[in-house]
């Protein structure tokens, strides 16, 4: 599999959201009518289910409390960062203004500086009793390194999902100068679903999921504000990304008939590269940029990475999204703009009415063609103009 890219060398070709287009199917269904229901397993007790298969980012430009209600109430799922503003300020609100109005030239250092704050134990249990006194499911976020803390503490709360996140997961972590987390034993202990990401690889997720997590995220550095790929040159493309995880979601299932669901995380700004995440195998999707455009989001039009602020090489950046509409607009309209940012729930089951899908497995099955003109045959005055479907 791949080309020659020099001599004794070959690479994979592969594909992202841009490069590729679903099939209209044979038969059509009244969107109306299908089944988006996200199922997260859970070992002692029914599945976790949310009525929209969507997650909102763990950044601090995009969940706060008040957001993670809203979310909860709507039917999605919005995962809040441990180690963020939230946390390490009690209160967020004015070091968040300080963020949105910091020249850009400033904003890495400013970060950098507001980020070195320590992490307050008793702010997590409070953040996570906030979130599930709003009658909402509280679920939360933390790097490997400190998931063992922060995990019991959260748990301890009352928090319904853990995740523990980082740019690259491996089960096999070597390092000599501190203690790797033992993430068989920290998913064994967890009483609450554990989600572990991210990964991009079959192999590599195979084994992850070889440790029990409830789902695995998929994706290193396609988010809106991330730039690992550009400072460390990693990455796949979200389409291969999704499609190899997939199938070790699938082989896993044969071999042990333990079903771990896949949630690609990052590179979706609009409903067809959502609609086009389902197709390649996606049991749900994770999402930040869209949802920073919410008039509930805390970074009031602003959103920037989970590696921005880091002190020795930021992998993110702040950039500016703008307040479009509501969080139940980007979710279910009306929309009011026209490039797809909007109504993603309504996306989703118009596409899997136009692919004949009722539910979610059998939307994983359509047909996908490569066509790297999707976005630009018969677009040139959209593009002209910077309307539609050739917004920049």
């Amino acid at each position: 599999m791949g080309m020659w890219i020099g001599r004794n060398r070959k690479a994979r070709v592969t594909y992202g959201f841009d490069e590729i287009a679903l099939m209209p199917g044979r038969v059509t269904i009244n969107p109306n009518e299908v089944d988006t229901t996200f199922r997260l397993p859970r070992r002692e007790a029914a599945p976790l289910e949310l009525k929209i298969p969507i997650l909102a980012s763990a950044m601090d430009g995009v969940v706060d409390v008040r957001f993670a209600v809203a979310m909860s109430k709507l039917g999605g799922l919005a995962v809040l960062n441990l180690e963020g503003v939230q946390t390490r300020y009690k209160n967020p609100s004015e070091v968040l203004e300080k963020i949105v109005q910091a020249d850009k030239n400033e904003i890495t250092a400013l970060l950098q500086k507001i980020y070195q704050e320590p992490v307050q134990p008793e702010l997590i249990g409070a953040r996570v009793r906030q979130i599930k006194d709003g009658g909402a499911v509280a679920a939360v976020s933390s790097i490997p390194q400190r998931a063992a803390e922060f995990g019991a503490i959260a748990q301890e709360a009352g928090a319904d999902v853990f995740v523990v996140q980082s740019t690259v997961s491996t089960v096999q972590h070597i390092s000599s100068q501190y203690k790797s987390l033992d993430l068989a034993k920290f998913c064994r202990e967890m009483r609450i679903p554990v989600i572990v990401g991210n990964t991009v690889g079959y192999d590599v997720t195979f084994e992850i999921m070889s440790c029990g997590p409830a789902a695995v995220l998929v994706g290193v550095g396609p988010g809106a504000a991330c730039t690992s790929r550009g400072v460390l040159g990693l990455g796949v493309p979200q389409v291969t990304a999704t499609v190899d995880c997939a199938a070790a979601r699938d082989a896993y299932f044969k071999k042990t008939s333990r079903f771990v669901p896949i949630i690609t995380d990052g590179g979706m700004s609009k409903g067809g590269d959502v609609c086009k995440a389902f197709a390649c195998g996606a049991d749900a999707v994770m999402v930040g940029s869209a949802f920073a455009k919410a008039q509930e989001a805390p970074g009031r039009g602003y959103h920037w990475g989970m590696a921005t602020p880091h002190a020795n090489l930021p992998r993110g950046t702040r950039i500016r999204v703008g307040a479009t509409g509501s969080l139940k607009q980007i979710l279910f309209g009306p929309a009011e703009v026209d490039d797809g940012s909007q109504n993603l729930v309504g996306a989703i089951t118009t596409c899997m009415g136009n692919v004949g899908a009722r539910d979610l497995a059998e939307f994983q099955q359509t047909e996908i063609i490569i066509a790297p003109s999707i976005k630009t045959e018969g677009k040139l005055f959209q593009t002209v103009q910077n309307v539609g479907m050739g917004t920049r």
